[in-house]
């Protein structure tokens, strides 16, 4: 069983608007530090947003998806650079549109988030804020494109998981000659919207069964107490798990976390105990297959 890759995923204002400890997304030293915390409390593999902006209505193109402002992206890679560690750099906002992703590529992340599958997610965890929500379709041929453009970058493909159909759509990509390394695939579990999985071990159980040769598979949970619940399964069985403010900014007992790296914290002290070591950086770049 290879070492346990720890994500962290800091931004939580589009999953839980107003969560007290959360920065402005421009404020990228502060959200930054978040994510160096996180590194040096056990993460190797940092999912961020950059700065983006969730339009307010559906567009022409029968879309609703977030807006990328490219500086707030290129200040927040930089100040988490500052690290020194150098842990993977993986660009999230998989519900940006295609030409803005592409772009972003230009600032060299080592790994790069796509939904295979249908984007219909709803967040509204707390009624006194108005819902989030977020609408695309996928086609294959975006889906090729995007893994075209990635490869041709130097950018791995993280292929995010909301449903098993997402697996089907992998393999038909590579069958167009594409991701013809070791795949990096997050499952998705507990995400309200279209696209929701059930937060439960035996859906954990069918997604892992049913998962593509040749794949690297990690978890998102966003269910405050199911999290807690699911990350030690997958943890026994050899996947790699995601933590932070985005997926669940509450502890175990149900307390709000002070940072995000009390939640990478936590994940250590699980695998620690059932005597899985955590990787470190070199180990986590061979396992994700991302070169320096």
């Amino acid at each position: 069983m290879d070492p346990l890759v720890i994500t962290v995923t800091v931004d939580s204002t589009m999953s839980y608007p107003g969560y007290q400890g959360m920065p402005a997304i421009e404020d990228t030293d502060k959200v930054g530090q978040e994510y160096i915390d996180s590194v040096n409390a056990g993460a190797t593999l940092c999912h961020h947003h950059g700065v983006h902006y969730l339009e307010d209505a559906i567009q022409d193109d029968g879309k609703k998806l977030s807006k990328i402002d490219f500086e707030g992206w290129k200040n927040l890679t930089d100040k988490i650079r500052t690290v020194g560690t150098d842990p993977i750099m993986q660009f999230g906002i998989a519900s940006a549109r295609l030409p803005e992703k592409v772009e972003l590529m230009s600032l060299k992340p080592d790994m790069m988030s796509y939904a295979f599958n249908v984007h219909d997610e709803y967040f509204q965890p707390d009624p006194a804020y108005p819902a989030n929500e977020m609408y695309s379709l996928h086609p294959r041929d975006e889906l090729i494109e995007f893994v075209t453009a990635a490869e041709a970058n130097g950018v791995k493909p993280e292929i995010e998981c909301f449903y098993t159909g997402a697996f089907w759509n992998l393999e038909f990509v590579r069958r167009q000659g594409l991701l013809k390394e070791k795949a990096w695939a997050t499952l998705f579990f507990g995400w309200q919207g279209g696209a929701w999985t059930p937060p439960t071990p035996d859906a954990l159980m069918y997604m892992v069964k049913h998962l593509p040769p040749n794949t690297n598979w990690n978890i998102s949970v966003m269910d405050p107490v199911a999290q807690w619940k699911l990350l030690p399964l997958a943890i026994a069985l050899g996947g790699h798990v995601r933590v932070g403010w985005e997926d669940n900014p509450y502890l175990p007992g149900g307390g709000a976390s002070r940072s995000n790296a009390e939640l990478v914290e936590v994940v250590v002290k699980m695998a620690q105990q059932i005597g899985r070591p955590i990787a470190n950086v070199d180990e986590a770049r061979r396992i994700a297959g991302v070169s320096r």
